[in-house]
């Protein structure tokens, strides 16, 4: 099994759980407290922190979020 083929069967998964299936977003984030995006969730803090409304109906969301990890312990 490839790493596109378990990305795929994570996606499809969800799909069938209604989610929305969000494309991943850019490396460079919106968010000035961030130089790379280095999380799957960054995209969706505005709906986290209640700033924005969740554009999904349902609201429910999954991604698979490219991110840059650069140092620290992971």
């Amino acid at each position: 099994m490839t790493s596109r083929d378990i990305r795929q069967s994570f996606l499809d998964f969800f799909r069938e759980k209604q989610h929305t299936i969000v494309p991943s977003a850019s490396l460079l984030p919106q968010s000035p407290g961030l130089l790379f995006t280095n999380a799957g969730m960054n995209p969706f803090v505005p709906y986290f922190l209640g700033v924005e409304k969740a554009p999904y109906d349902p609201p429910r969301a999954a991604d698979t979020q490219k991110c840059i990890r650069a140092g620290g312990k992971h």
